[in-house]
């Protein structure tokens, strides 16, 4: 045993004296939180909005106003004919256009003198986001301005879950946690234990009165205490900084979040075992680990709009359960007994990437 800590005692000293190692294991986790939190955002904010109304009258002064004064929209045109509205549009001065009939009154309900929305759909999800949300403040402002003196237009009672201030920060963070932890576990645990064979190193390693499985682990051990350190700190700024909270338990949440880091660790090892040399498992890390985990895990894209064998692929990304877990955890607020399922899941690929590992493991190096 005491081979053993004095084993990991080295590996720390070795992570701990490289400065720039030590700056993406704790400073990316910092950097990332942040910038998905604040610099990237799914809110709609600011829209670029132009006026077609051949009169401008009193009526539509005051649905423009009302529109106006919301902070999703700014009116930066008013124009009076479709072709002014068309070259707007091709100038890309204009993200979303707002037409008033001709004849158009806030008393009216005749269908030819309805508003019409038109918003530009390079972007189609961003366009169908910005016309619910210009859909839904015209509505409210119609029924505000028509008062008693006609029956209001009908409005919706939207109640939203969860995250009642459509906050992006509450969609970023569970995927933020995901990459994270498998880049720190996965990817520098097998980049660590592949440079030991690539420069000879490792051979010294196993010969030594430590048994091999002791001098694999010594070299994960690290690893697994900066995890669980970017793990609380991940925790504390989404909680402090972002004000995204811990609706579930906290055990649950630390549970879960310690089996991944786990399973990712146990990936390392599978890829460590596999590739000879640094390049090979960066490349490996890369395809199996940081791309997959970007795209399919649903950390930015929903995962029931992808395509069947995209779905099909999602479902041996370890990160798309975790993610799914801590969603479910941290934001609803669902208890243990209602997530086994996803915990299940985690639990097998655990089970089945130290089963491979420890098959392609020798004792004995070629």
């Amino acid at each position: 045993m005491k081979q053993f800590v004095a084993f990991i005692r080295k590996e720390f000293y070795h992570i701990l004296r490289d400065k720039r190692t030590m700056l993406i294991l704790l400073g990316m986790p910092v950097v990332q939180i942040i910038l998905f939190g604040f610099a990237i955002s799914t809110e709609v904010k600011n829209v670029r909005t132009a006026i077609l109304s051949p009169s401008y009258d009193i009526a539509v002064q005051q649905v423009a106003e009302r529109l106006g004064a919301n902070e999703y929209f700014q009116i930066t045109e008013i124009v009076r004919s479709p072709e002014e509205l068309q070259d707007e549009f091709r100038k890309g001065n204009i993200d979303l256009a707002i037409v008033f009939p001709t004849q158009y009154t806030n008393y009216s309900y005749k269908e030819e003198e309805a508003i019409q929305i038109i918003a530009d759909a390079s972007e189609p999800n961003l366009a169908l986001t910005r016309s619910n949300y210009a859909q839904n403040i015209l509505a409210q402002a119609e029924s505000e301005l028509k008062g008693t003196a006609a029956q209001p237009a009908v409005i919706p009672n939207l109640k939203l879950l969860y995250n009642p201030q459509m906050k992006s920060a509450y969609n970023f963070v569970p995927g933020v946690m995901g990459l994270i932890l498998m880049i720190i576990c996965a990817m520098m645990t097998s980049i660590a234990i592949v440079r030991e064979k690539e420069t000879g190193t490792m051979e010294i390693l196993l010969v030594s009165p430590v048994r091999p499985i002791f001098v694999i682990l010594s070299k994960v051990v690290p690893y697994l205490v900066l995890s669980l350190v970017n793990l609380a700190t991940i925790l504390l700024l989404s909680r402090f900084v972002l004000d995204v909270p811990v609706s579930g338990s906290i055990i649950g949440l630390l549970f879960v979040s310690l089996l991944f880091i786990l399973v990712s660790l146990a990936l390392g090892l599978l890829i460590s075992c596999m590739a000879q040399t640094q390049a090979a498992a960066l490349l490996v890390s890369a395809m199996v680990l940081m791309i997959p985990t970007i795209l399919l895990s649903g950390m930015i894209f929903n995962i029931e709009s992808m395509p069947g064998i995209l779905q099909v692929l999602s479902d041996f990304i370890p990160a798309r359960w975790y993610i799914d877990l801590v969603r479910k955890i941290m934001i609803e607020g669902v208890p243990m007994r209602y997530v086994w399922n996803e915990t299940g899941i985690l639990l097998l690929m655990l089970v089945i990437f130290v089963s491979i590992s420890l098959r392609l493991f020798k004792n004995r190096l070629n």
